[in-house]
């Protein structure tokens, strides 16, 4: 199921109606439907665990690759985030997630100056600065851009070593991204500048430690809640237009613990009140009509035995039959079978290209 409500994020955030201007085509390939170039960053960061994840490649694994072209997707070939063999010996869970960052950086600058929407499947939330330093560095002239971000997480993220009660760093990517801590791994990530707390917003984040939620006052950090996105708020879209005309190119990053707890039954840090993933694939769908959104970032997924129901799911969604119907740019309708619960539930509903795609349950 949860590969389900991945595939259904990933095609939430395809230009469903691209304007018509120089910007927004450099992501339209020829015959009509959006360029999208997947990227694996499997590298954590974090101490007392695995350095690599398998979240990435079981995501990838999951059938989004068909999902996405089915759709009329042109889909780039997948890229693998490697640390070379000159680095390879290098020590030091930080210095290592910097230079695989960097690899990141490079590979989303590169898709980005070839005209293809990189969407990454992250190892968790410390793969931001690596996002982030690609749209950067992305403008061919070698100019700095000004990047927006909209970072959706069930927590803020902006904790400074000084600040965090866990000390963990998964806890920290958005203020060291934003130049409160942490310098050194920002440059070994190759986010040469910070981005500024002014072309931040903070997505439906509900659980907070205390001196970080006195950093996100004091920086007067934007917020959006839950039901801004469950509504897709007037007050969602100000945030939108504001990073538009404030930035020169913006950043949508999820960490699926943002999601209603049930939905990620297999996440460590959930926190209820979340959006289902309805909610927030139809948010995304608005989300990124706006031209300057250039990438999307999927955080956190847990894989594998911890949760083996999700990943039976997930294995019968792969090996069943879809049943497509409709032709050419009119009503598509994808209906698979997911995993039988007690309740029945209707994973996602986006739009692509003037193109309707149904993922449902039977």
């Amino acid at each position: 199921m949860r590969r389900v409500i991945l595939a259904t994020l990933l095609l939430a955030a395809l230009p469903p109606s691209l304007p018509r201007s120089v910007v927004a085509q450099r992501y339209t390939s020829d015959s009509g439907g959006p360029r999208v170039a997947l990227v694996k960053m499997p590298y954590s960061g974090a101490r007392n665990v695995p350095e690599l994840s398998g979240g990435p490649t079981y995501l990838e694994g999951g059938g989004i690759r068909q999902t996405l072209t089915s759709g009329g997707v042109e889909l780039k070939p997948v890229s693998n985030v490697t640390l070379t063999a000159e680095e390879e010996p290098q020590y030091g869970e930080r210095r290592r997630l910097g230079m695989a960052n960097t690899h990141l950086a490079d590979i989303v600058a590169r898709n980005e100056q070839e005209g293809y929407l990189s969407v990454g499947l992250l190892a968790n939330c410390s793969s931001l600065m690596g996002m982030l330093a690609g749209l950067q560095q992305s403008d061919p002239s070698g100019r700095p851009l000004k990047v927006g971000l909209v970072f959706i997480d069930a927590h803020g993220d902006f904790n400074t070593p000084e600040t965090s009660l866990s000390g963990m760093l998964g806890g920290m990517p958005l203020a060291v991204s934003a130049g409160l801590a942490l310098w050194r791994l920002r440059e070994w990530s190759g986010l040469e500048e910070p981005i500024s707390t002014e072309h931040i917003v903070l997505g439906a984040a509900r659980d907070l430690d205390p001196l970080e939620r006195n950093l996100v006052e004091e920086h007067e950090l934007a917020r959006l809640s839950t039901d801004d996105f469950r509504q897709r708020s007037s007050r969602m879209h100000e945030e939108m237009e504001r990073l538009s005309r404030e930035t020169d190119i913006i950043y949508v990053h999820i960490d699926m613990d943002v999601l209603d707890p049930r939905e990620v039954p297999g996440h460590p840090l959930t926190v209820a009140g979340g959006p289902t993933s309805r909610e927030l694939a139809d948010a995304l769908t608005e989300m990124f009509r706006y031209e300057k959104v250039a990438a999307l970032g999927i955080a956190s997924t847990p894989y594998g035995d911890r949760n083996p129901m999700a990943f039976r799911g997930g294995r019968r969604i792969i090996s069943s039959k879809a049943r497509w119907r409709g032709s050419g740019r009119g009503p598509l309708h994808l209906r698979q079978p997911l995993l039988r619960r007690r309740h029945s539930t209707q994973i996602g509903f986006v739009k692509i290209q003037g193109t309707c795609l149904r993922l449902s349950s039977t």
